[in-house]
């Protein structure tokens, strides 16, 4: 078993096509995930991330804040406690439009990991 704290995990600022964004590498490959990577993003007051698409898919569970997914080629309203699948392929970008921190945990495979990790 691995267990840790979110605060023991550097925060990284991502900064290609994003705005006021950190992300952790809570469990990776290198801790023993082998099938997941789960990933905890802050996204601050106007922040978003960046507006992609990649082939395969995610799940995010807000745990704070609310603000605008795109995705389906529309924006979508999102707040503390949704869950949200993202399918491969659909471009899409969260976005906080509120006035407190956005926080979520974001899970992929983790053979896609190290296309994403620095």
């Amino acid at each position: 078993m691995k267990k840790h704290h979110v605060s023991e995990v550097e925060a990284v600022e991502v900064e290609q096509g994003a705005k006021g964004v950190t992300i952790r590498w809570l469990l990776t490959e290198k801790m023993g995930a082998a099938t997941f990577v789960m990933r905890h993003f802050e996204i601050a007051p106007g922040g978003y991330t960046p507006r992609h698409a990649h082939v395969w898919e995610h799940e995010v569970y807000i745990l704070s804040g609310a603000g605008i997914v795109v995705g389906n080629g529309r924006d979508n309203p999102f707040q503390a406690g949704d869950a949200i699948l993202m399918p491969g392929d659909e471009e899409h970008q969260f976005r906080n439009t509120g006035t407190e921190p956005v926080t979520m945990l974001c899970l992929i495979p983790a053979r896609e990991s190290e296309c994403v990790q620095r």
